[in-house]
């Protein structure tokens, strides 16, 4: 079973990245705040701690191998454990999970079922359904300090980057834009390739192109 893997990254996709480990090239699904925290290091050497599980149907008689990937292994341990929420599977988690887990986790802790409803695909029974399940486990995860970098340094320059946008991507949701949208406008802000120090700088850089 493999638990961690690094290599360079080739491409970073909607979903997932593209992971160069010697000869191979590997698919590595993503939840979307990893996305943020490595959308600047394409054709950086990364690491990621990765979950493989196998994906199909008793109907089906096709079964694919899958990893997903957390460039931290506390990420990883509150992905497994948001998982064993009654009807979330890994796709549900995987899209739910757009916010870093440190908001998750306190947001459990807090029993704010409003605020767990703003994530993707959850709903009221499905937020009161996790704090039921998981308010009581996830004290560690609330009071986490900042995140590591994959080999638990504290972080780079470029993780720093990714903080950025993650930062800026949390803002726009605030201001009421679609994750899509505010993917969308971030993406094209990244490919400029200029490197930026605050949330603030990215947002002027945004609105100013409108």
């Amino acid at each position: 079973m493999i638990t961690k893997m690094t290599g360079i990254l080739n491409r970073v996709l909607d979903e997932e990245v593209r992971l160069q480990v010697g000869p191979f090239e590997y698919q590595v699904l993503i939840p979307e705040f990893v996305r943020r925290q490595v959308q600047m290091k394409s054709g950086s050497e990364v690491a990621f701690h990765v979950l493989e599980y196998i994906e199909g149907s008793q109907n089906s008689s096709r079964w694919t191998p899958r990893r997903i990937g957390f460039q931290s292994e506390s990420e990883l341990e509150f992905f497994e454990l948001f998982c064993t929420v009654d009807k979330i599977g890994v796709k549900k988690a995987l899209k739910a999970m757009s916010r870093p887990i440190k908001e998750i986790a306190d947001a459990i802790a807090r029993q704010d079922v409003k605020w767990l409803t703003t994530m993707p695909g959850i709903g009221k029974q499905t937020a009161e359904q996790i704090i039921a399940t998981l308010r009581n486990k996830v004290t560690r995860f609330a009071m986490a300090p900042a995140r590591e970098t994959a080999d638990g340094s504290p972080g780079s320059a470029q993780a720093i980057d990714g903080s950025v946008f993650e930062d800026a991507y949390l803002a726009l949701l605030a201001l009421q834009m679609s994750p899509v949208e505010a993917r969308s406008r971030l993406d094209r802000v990244a490919a400029s390739g200029r490197p930026y120090k605050t949330a603030e700088e990215v947002l002027n850089v945004i609105f100013r192109k409108e």
